[in-house]
């Protein structure tokens, strides 16, 4: 997801999705632990979603954008 389309979502939604891929990220390290990981590109990619989910959030809490 892009960052304009986070910042379509609504506050909450902003939160269940950072939860939503916070659990994704932690089942791709597990199958990443225990081999059965095909593509470890998507860690990266779920890591760089929530980052930027959390930065639309604090940019919300400053008054920013």
């Amino acid at each position: 997801m892009k960052a304009n389309e986070y910042r379509n979502l609504t506050t909450a939604e902003l939160e269940q999705n950072v939860t939503s891929l916070k659990e994704e990220l932690f089942n791709l390290r597990f199958q990443l632990a225990t081999g059965q990981l095909e593509t470890t590109s998507r860690i990266k990619q779920v890591r760089k979603d929530i980052a930027r989910a959390k930065t639309v959030l604090r940019q919300r809490e400053l008054g920013i954008g």
